[in-house]
């Protein structure tokens, strides 16, 4: 019975101790399955995986403390977490920057929300947005766009004074950012409508954001502007197939985001269960 590699993703037999097209050691490992011969290789499971941290941390923030107040004139406040739970796990800006010292959260607050909508929406966007990006630039360029583009965004933020922010929608911008790049430079009637469809996305999740209060139109601006340099500098899959400095990228980003969310979580369980 035939097997897939993990790398490659190309049919070898099971018994193969190195893939004949791509050298991969020990493709039929166990371990092998899941890493797919380097961090979130698997471009069927990383927008999945993504999903599911977040959820993780979404779940634990309600745990560590929910918010006593309702959601008022926000409905992407409904079921929250309390500012003290979110300043806890990780949310960033100048108060958590500045006054604590944390710029680790410039990447964890990319995996905090303030409710339930605001998750919701925020992953209901990126299982649109992420496979493409995935298939247009290879699951490791996804990553560290998805990681890089997000820290550059709560770095503007940042930049611009904005005090306490959270959310995914930097690094989704940072993703949207990333394939407008791709449809403007590939050109042709595809890259077009790739590029004007984009386009009307950031638009209208701009426009969201002067229309509800609480939204950081400057991490989403820092995001997408990333993305669309980190499409140019990392290149897409027609122009340039991904090299082993890109896997060594992503294992980077990978374990940056490990040991900033363990950190986040493990500090916020103890100050607030334990000390």
């Amino acid at each position: 019975m035939a097997a897939l590699c993990p790398r490659c993703r190309k049919l070898i037999s099971p018994d193969e101790t190195r893939c004949p097209y791509c050298g991969l050691a020990r493709p039929n490992a166990p371990w092998r399955r899941y890493l797919g011969g380097g961090p979130l290789l698997s471009p069927d499971r990383i927008v999945r995986d993504i999903v599911v941290v977040n959820a993780v941390m979404f779940a634990l923030s309600l745990v560590i403390a929910p918010s006593r107040h309702g959601a008022g004139l926000n409905p992407l406040a409904l079921l929250s977490p309390s500012d003290q739970s979110l300043l806890l796990l990780g949310a960033s800006g100048t108060v958590p920057i500045v006054r604590l010292h944390r710029w680790w959260t410039l990447l964890s607050a990319n995996y905090l929300h303030g409710g339930l909508l605001h998750i919701f929406f925020n992953m209901a966007a990126l299982y649109q947005v992420g496979p493409f990006v995935v298939r247009e630039y290879g699951v490791h360029r996804m990553f560290v766009i998805y990681t890089l583009g997000g820290i550059a965004g709560f770095l503007v933020s940042f930049l611009a004074g904005v005090p306490f922010t959270i959310g995914a929608s930097a690094a989704l911008l940072a993703l949207i950012g990333a394939a407008m790049y791709y449809g403007r430079h590939r050109g042709g009637w595809y890259g077009q409508n790739v590029f004007r469809q984009l386009l009307g996305w950031a638009a209208g999740i701009f426009v969201f954001g002067l229309l509800f209060p609480g939204i950081n139109n400057w991490a989403h601006g820092g995001g997408l502007a990333a993305g669309f340099l980190l499409g140019s500098v990392l290149g897409y899959r027609e122009r340039r197939p991904e090299q082993p400095v890109h896997r060594a990228l992503a294992t980077v980003c990978l374990a940056a985001t490990g040991l900033c969310l363990a950190w986040a979580v493990l500090s916020a369980v103890w100050l607030r269960f334990v000390a």
